[in-house]
């Protein structure tokens, strides 16, 4: 009986049906980039906005008064008394009523002037001049509720994580493309009622929710193109990625034509569904059948695939060799059992921690420079293309370990040098910084690629979303870190961040260099791996 690799290469390794699987299933990086990264759309910090005093609003209809007007009265006295810092989350401490007069409604303030008139702290009572323009105005989460925006993208995240466990366990028990199809419903119909939420709780929930199915389509995605192509064509997984910087790139001209967040979070949101009709043309992972005992469904779609790139499968095949070990309900202790499977998962474990944690933290460090907001994150999302190049170049020639090891030495050193670069010379400071993000960015995007490689069919998808969760970790701690150690020395996150990456790229010299290898069938095939 042959093998399955056998069969593939017969059939075409990457022919024009994987061409188009391949090209089909890489849109879904470019959604999963919105979902990754709208919270900085969704989530604008209104420019114009006051605390209103009680029966302002009844003053202004009866007095006919404009917003800017009514804003004039409200706002005015905190300039005069030199109290603007704080004048957004405070309010003067008066109640307007039907006596007060148009013309000067300051006027009955008893003894205290204009510019000294007692203040007390804004309770939900806000005014914005686009007030459906971000979450942050249609929720109030400014002032003492600003942490609640930061919070959304933490349950985003977590979300991230939760589906990361228990998608990627239903994956490798009842089908990759099943569940695939299942979380594109899922992120399109909890994108939907994110849009349309009452209110931050039913918004929270539900974001929450759209992470956990965001993360289904996303690691699903990935496996399956992988399975189905040659060892000599794997690295499409890296080309992936370069969807994912597609989408980071496509955003901000969705922000910008999009004037409201309820119209962004929906522009984003339902192309999910057209997904749900890859049912007709992308069909289940022959590998992933193989190893549930389900030889007959594998060779009906190998002679498809065959048919498809004008190839023909010799006739005697009748049966395709399938994994001896039994398949149970993968677990964490199946990664650890073994000395070859517990090195690879621990490594690949701090490999994803790392890059996520030095990712978004140099992300936020450098933030949006000032200007044009959509033009800014746009570039920001231009240096990420370079990475996936380099990845391109180098990885078939040189394999995969010595780049993956590189890049995050190079990062942690870009990190060491920013922290002690002299703020008199701000390019040079930026250029270094730079080129941190771009060598993380393709530690990042290798870790991907040789998280696949390293495990068995029986436990891939298992493997990549355990070993993947633990970015969604580092997506959780990096503000928090990159914060707390700034108030102490605005420059400790870097020198944490270098420590961590070159540590990092020491430990990926101790995996095994998956270059031009097979995938792993077995456990055991993992364990022959030097």
């Amino acid at each position: 009986m042959p093998t399955f690799d056998e069969v593939l290469k017969e059939a075409g390794e990457f022919g024009r049906f994987q061409k188009r699987v391949f090209f089909l299933l890489c849109q879904t990086g470019i959604t999963f980039s919105f979902l990754f990264a709208s919270v900085v759309f969704l989530g604008q910090a209104p420019d114009n906005y006051w605390c209103r005093i009680p029966g302002a609003a009844e003053l202004s209809e009866r007095c006919g008064w404009s917003l800017e007007e009514e804003r004039n009265f409200t706002v005015w006295p905190l300039v005069l008394g030199n109290r603007s810092s704080s004048s957004k989350c405070e309010r003067l401490d008066v109640a307007w009523d039907a006596s007060v007069s148009c013309a000067s409604p300051l006027a009955r303030s008893g003894n205290h002037s204009a510019g000294n008139l007692p203040l007390v702290p804004c309770h939900n009572n806000w005014v914005y001049k686009q007030p459906h323009s971000s979450i942050v105005s249609e929720y109030n989460l400014v002032c003492g509720s600003a942490w609640m925006l930061d919070l959304s993208q933490a349950i985003l995240n977590l979300g991230f994580l939760a589906g990361a466990f228990t998608l990627g366990y239903a994956a490798d028990r009842y089908g990759r493309i099943l569940i695939y199809l299942l979380s594109c419903l899922g992120v399109g119909i909890c994108g939907v009622i994110v849009a349309f939420a009452p209110n931050f709780t039913v918004f929270l929930v539900f974001r929450f929710l759209q992470g956990v199915f965001g993360k289904g389509t996303w690691m699903t995605c990935y496996v399956i193109v992988t399975e189905i192509v040659g060892s000599d064509q794997r690295i499409v997984g890296i080309v992936i990625q370069i969807f994912f910087t597609l989408g980071i790139m496509i955003l901000p001209g969705i922000a910008y034509l999009v004037p409201t967040w309820q119209g962004i979070q929906l522009a984003i949101s339902l192309p999910n569904f057209l997904f749900l009709l890859y049912y007709w043309v992308v069909p289940e992972s022959p590998r992933w059948l193989l190893t549930r005992k389900k030889g007959e469904k594998a060779l009906k779609i190998m002679h498809s695939i065959a048919k498809h790139n004008g190839k023909y499968l010799s006739p005697h095949y009748t049966e395709i060799t399938i994994s001896n070990e039994e398949v149970s309900n993968p677990s964490f202790l199946d990664l650890v059992r073994t000395p070859q499977m517990r090195r690879n998962t621990l490594i690949l474990m701090y490999a994803w921690f790392t890059s996520a944690l030095i990712y978004q933290g140099l992300v936020m460090r450098l933030g949006i420079t000032g200007g044009n907001l959509y033009l800014d994150f746009l570039i920001s999302g231009a240096v990420e293309l370079p990475a996936a190049l380099l990845i391109l170049v180098t990885i078939d020639r040189i394999g995969r370990r010595l780049p993956f090891a590189i890049s995050n030495i190079v990062a942690g050193v870009a990190c060491l040098i920013t922290a002690f670069l002299p703020e008199d010379i701000p390019w040079l400071k930026m250029t270094v910084a730079t080129l941190g993000r771009l060598a993380i960015t393709m530690a990042f995007e290798i870790v991907y690629l040789v998280n696949t490689e390293l495990y068995p069919t029986t436990l891939r998808n298992f493997g990549v979303s355990l070993c993947s969760s633990l970015c969604d970790l580092g997506g959780i701690i990096a503000p928090f870190l990159l914060f707390r150690l700034a108030a102490i020395w605005l420059e400790l996150p870097l020198i944490i961040f270098s420590i961590l990456a070159v540590v990092c790229g020491l430990l990926v010299l101790l995996l095994p260099e998956s270059k031009g290898i097979s995938l792993p069938e077995t456990v055991e095939d993992v364990e022959q791996l030097s």
